[in-house]
């Protein structure tokens, strides 16, 4: 996996003029997921669905800077616990600190193999990490790829092939770049000096009917003339032509060491680079950041080049691990293996994808500090709930740009209300702990229930999570809860009438 690569950076997704022709080599021999979304576009919350297959809502990880739960399982620890290796080289941002990690290897993961970013800064000098950092290192003619954190990632990577030739195993390699500072051998950023990444319409959206805080975001982009606004980035399309290179080498090492393996790329969000006259990733779910590569091959099984159209979620990447290795996936997971999908592109496996947001960074009091979103995307429509701004609903057939704002146009009310019920039994089902009625209640939502202190009136335990936690026990009765949603009642001798249960509240929106 990379970081912050756009879907549209790959030239199996779009001719841009970047150069990326391993990951291109990966889709013509395999499937490419036309509508892969991340979880959240932040690099933590994202990588935290990626390797515990739960949400961030769920695992605790809503935020840079914030660590999964003590009991939420990696990928690493289920796998070493059923005895297949795993091995994890290069950015993690999973341990709760800063952004380069804490060097310190997790349970679960290989520690041989275990090279987050602090590990590659203390390798270097001082000067040397400070150059690491410095955007201008690209231009010092004397930076060899060996330098790179993302060649001595594919050392690692390569070492651990040549070692487990023939076992089963799970290893990720996960690349910073294309991430700023984007340092690469001069070369590479000497290419895309003069290069403009292709013009969208949505680069000159103002904003009107927009979320207030995207205003706040744009800041004096807002006022910029863009009528011959140009997209430049010499590091990042640099990178991106760098890191495909370096994957590259993974690639020809798989074909050499494991031909028959299961190999999936994807990135953890994408950039604006400027479209909806905002920048980098945050409080938002157009598909410049929330939509992803999405890449897999599995020999014998995928088509050559073939194209899975329907909407598809990282959260169904734990479960398709643990499938492809024979392994049970719990019902704590909430995703769904795409094996189908790998067998035939055609079928759909999610009716619906959805994205949530909480905040950037817990360190930073910047990036709009708190923003409270959900959105969920069918394959057609976008709706996003942004609880303390302005809702959002796209049709991205005819609207591909995310530029016309629908969410009050009386046309699209039906299809705006049917999402908006399958959000709120998604927060419901997920156990989503920010869930209530104000995601309800909205100002377009002219059915929505008024409010009361039980809301649904639900119990709504943990789902099983057999190896790692025992059965819950029932509040009321001390014994093992027999359904893990239920009606509320009081303990025994407490005062009180026990709310209806479920089979009333699941007529409801979001019951």
């Amino acid at each position: 996996m990379t970081d912050a690569t756009r879907w549209d950076l790959l030239g199996c997704y779009r001719e841009s003029g970047i150069a990326t022709p391993h990951l291109d080599r990966l889709a013509a021999s395999g499937t490419r997921f036309e509508r892969g979304y991340t979880a959240q576009p932040v690099c933590a919350p994202a990588r935290s669905a990626l390797f515990t297959g739960t949400w961030p809502h769920s695992n605790g990880t809503w935020s840079n800077n914030l660590a999964p739960g003590l009991d939420v399982p990696t990928l690493g620890q289920r796998l070493r616990d059923r005895s297949v290796a795993a091995a994890y080289i290069g950015k993690w941002h999973l341990d709760g600190t800063d952004y380069f990690g804490n060097g310190r290897c997790p349970d679960g993961w290989d520690p041989a193999y275990w090279y987050d970013m602090r590990s590659y800064l203390e390798e270097l000098s001082p000067e040397d990490r400070r150059a690491s950092r410095d955007p201008a290192t690209v231009e010092h003619p004397g930076v060899a790829a060996g330098f790179t954190y993302a060649h001595r990632c594919t050392q690692r990577a390569l070492d651990f092939l040549a070692e487990h030739e023939g076992d089963d195993f799970l290893l990720v390699v996960s690349y910073d770049e294309p991430h700023d500072p984007g340092i690469t051998p001069p070369e590479f950023a000497a290419r895309y000096r003069d290069f403009v990444f292709p013009d969208d319409d949505n680069v000159r959206d103002d904003l009107a009917g927009k979320p207030a805080h995207q205003r706040v975001w744009a800041g004096p982009g807002l006022a910029e003339d863009r009528s011959a606004y140009r997209r430049r980035d010499v590091r990042y399309f640099a990178a991106q032509e760098f890191v495909d290179q370096q994957i590259g080498r993974v690639l020809d090492a798989v074909d050499e060491r494991a031909p028959g393996a299961l190999v999936v790329y994807t990135s953890d969000h994408g950039d604006m680079l400027g479209s909806h006259r905002l920048h980098a990733k945050g409080p938002a779910m157009y598909d410049e950041i929330a939509r992803v590569p999405l890449l897999a091959r599995l020999p014998g099984v995928t088509a050559p080049g073939s194209v899975a159209p329907h909407p598809v979620s990282h959260l169904d990447v734990a479960p398709t691990v643990l499938t492809h290795l024979g392994l049970d996936v719990p019902d704590l997971l909430p995703g769904t293996p795409l094996q189908p999908v790998l067998a035939d592109p055609s079928v759909r496996v999610n009716d619906a994808v959805f994205v949530e947001f909480g905040r950037y960074e817990v360190d930073h009091d910047g990036f709009g500090g708190f923003q409270p979103m959900r959105g969920v995307f069918d394959g057609t429509y976008k709706l996003v709930v942004n609880l303390l701004s302005d809702d959002e609903l796209y049709e991205l057939t005819s609207d591909p740009g995310e530029l016309h704002n629908l969410i009050d146009v009386p046309a699209h009310a039906g299809r705006r209300d049917a999402l908006h019920d399958r959000l709120l039994r998604w927060m419901n089902e997920t156990r989503d702990p920010f869930r209530g009625g104000y995601w309800e209640r909205r100002p377009w939502r002219a059915d929505a229930r008024e409010a009361t202190w039980a809301h649904d009136g639900l119990t709504r335990q943990r789902p099983d999570d057999p190896g790692y936690e025992p059965r819950l026990l029932d509040y009321v009765t001390g014994l093992e809860m027999t359904e893990t949603v239920r009606a509320k009642e009081p303990a025994p001798g407490a005062s009180g009438t026990p709310v209806p249960g479920s089979g009333t509240a699941a007529s409801r929106p979001g019951g």
